[in-house]
């Protein structure tokens, strides 16, 4: 057993879970009137109910113990200080110094930071600026409408899931586009839309050399130069966001027109970087700023609040209980907010990048499990999907729910609906509703149908955590982003995982660099097992 699995506290919720699971939530609630008082936490204009989850007086002390055993107030100071904590790649971890709002110097390699980060958030606003006011021009003297972000993961999904969710607060007379896959539909249908005159292209890749975003870009940069009279029309379309200058300005793009990025920077923590430029621009500076104050909020919540009233920490010690102790395989995210559409994507990558690990830091494979599969969509439209299988299915699925009391809009009626349903549907997932309450319902005949009635049975006692907010405005949303942050950093301390590397997603793209040069031509393949050679054969037969 590993010393995790093995340890005290560890043990000790086992007992507890053994000696009082299932826990019926509906008697939890009726035995204790002030249960929701007791199981719920504030923030700025943020409240967080965790009363609907699977616990008791004792379960969360249990859990808060085994967060302490893990040490994790002196990783979370590790983290904070630049220590090196992505071990595999000797790197340290300091996106929250990308959104450090106060006057305290933070160290890498002995060196602080800050001035580097004020210096490239200095760029950022005199760069927006410049095409905010129409003096950025393109190669036929015309003003920037459209703004396109090429990049993949990290770089696409942040920037997207933020200028999404605010569209409400974009700037007038200014499009956002963005194209990830390489795919070429992904291009070909986004330039149908664009006018090379007037489009900027924004290149996001941390070494400039992501297969995928370089083929974009490459192809981006003919479909210009088919307009545009001669090459020096890149320098006045194309911006680089990289760690790479040398590969940039290869491609075409004036080295003045490159915003720096840093190793110490994780590809899905960097939307607070420049990396953010996509989103400074359609949003303006200072409500990028605004989010990185949001999210600097929320790390001070996180690095000096008491575990006991820390949100990121309950969130992350309800998924260490149902993961570890309940067996839910799965977590959903729900906001009932259209312009939230993108943001459980976005923690598909920042959960299960981070957290889809089988081996602990000191290198063994683990024996318990680790990040659970992250998915979700809007509400209401959920509810006519998937809820059936959460109301009803036979898994167990722990569901967030968000939502902002206030709209930025004003039709009559829909906000009231979408609030309503927010509202109730954890109350049904929680209450259920049983035989006898089904038979009451019903008329006639029907009230002697056993088998219509088991079909309209809900057990309910399936838990729920909720985020109500004031108004999802840029400084609310970096608060939330940053507290999944947080989470997701506490699961990783306490599975003694580095939640920084994502050795994973390279082996596929290495056997894809092999199988790519025997797509160029028409024999037939035998250098891999059957399966992939029939592909490969049949794929050359359908071509």
């Amino acid at each position: 057993m590993s010393t995790l699995s093995n340890s005290i506290e560890w043990k000790a919720i086992q007992a507890h879970h053994k000696k009082t699971h299932p826990q019926p939530l509906r008697k939890l609630f009726l035995s204790d009137p002030k249960r929701f008082d007791k199981l719920s936490l504030s923030f700025n204009d943020i409240l967080y109910d965790f009363s609907k989850n699977l616990i008791d007086n004792d379960t969360l002390p249990l859990l808060f113990n085994l967060a302490k055993s893990s040490n994790l107030e002196t990783k979370r100071k590790a983290m904070f200080s630049g220590e090196i904590i992505n071990t595999t790649e000797r790197r340290a971890v300091l996106h929250t110094a990308l959104r450090n709002r106060g006057d305290q110097a933070i160290y890498f390699n002995q060196k602080n930071v800050m001035p580097q980060i004020k210096a490239v958030l200095t760029k950022m606003r005199a760069f927006c600026q410049k095409v905010h006011l129409g003096q950025w021009k393109g190669y036929s003297g015309k003003a920037v409408t459209d703004i396109v972000n090429i990049g993949i993961g990290g770089s696409d999904l942040g920037p997207k899931m933020v200028t999404t969710a605010l569209t409400a607060y974009a700037r007038p007379n200014l499009k956002v586009h963005f194209i990830s896959n390489v795919d070429q539909a992904h291009l070909i249908e986004t330039l149908a839309q664009l006018n090379p005159e007037t489009t900027l292209f924004i290149i996001a890749s941390k070494g400039f050399n992501t297969q995928e975003t370089i083929t974009n870009a490459n192809s981006a940069k003919n479909w210009l130069l088919s307009y545009a009279p001669d090459k020096s029309a890149i320098s006045k379309h194309f911006i680089a966001i990289s760690t790479h200058t040398e590969n940039a300005t290869a491609f075409g793009i004036d080295k003045a027109n490159i915003f720096e990025f840093w190793d110490w920077v994780g590809g899905r923590y960097s939307l607070w970087s420049s990396m953010g430029l996509s989103i400074a621009l359609y949003l303006g500076m200072d409500n990028f700023e605004a989010l990185l104050e949001g999210a600097f909020d929320a790390d001070q919540h996180f690095f000096n609040s008491p575990l006991e009233k820390n949100i990121p920490v309950v969130m992350a010690l309800l998924g260490i209980w149902y993961n570890n102790f309940l067996g839910a395989q799965s977590h959903v995210i729900l906001p009932y907010a259209q312009s939230l559409t993108f943001f459980a994507d976005y923690f598909q990558q920042g959960d299960m990048e981070s957290n889809g690990k089988n081996t602990d830091i000191e290198g063994n494979r683990v024996d318990y499990s680790t990040g659970p599969i992250i998915w979700g969509q809007p509400g209401t439209n959920g509810q006519h999907a998937f809820y059936q299988l959460m109301h009803q299915g036979t898994k167990l699925i722990p569901c967030d729910f968000l939502a902002p009391a206030q709209s930025h809009y004003d039709l009559p009626n829909h906000h009231d609906i979408l609030i309503s349903n927010f509202l109730s549907q954890p109350e049904a997932l929680m209450h259920g509703k049983n035989f006898e309450e089904v038979k009451l319902d019903l008329t006639g005949k029907d009230k002697l149908d056993e088998n219509l009635i088991a079909s309209k049975v809900f057990l309910g006692n399936k838990p729920s955590s909720s985020f109500l907010f004031k108004k999802l405005t840029p400084k609310t949303l970096g608060t939330l982003i940053a507290f999944y942050e947080h989470k997701i950093f506490t699961q990783g301390v306490i599975w003694n995982i580095n939640s920084f590397d994502q050795m994973g997603v390279e082996l596929g793209k290495v056997l894809a660099k092999v199988i790519l040069p025997e797509l160029k031509n028409d024999k037939i393949i035998d250098s891999h097992d059957s399966s992939t050679n029939g592909l490969i054969n049949a794929y050359k037969q359908l071509r």
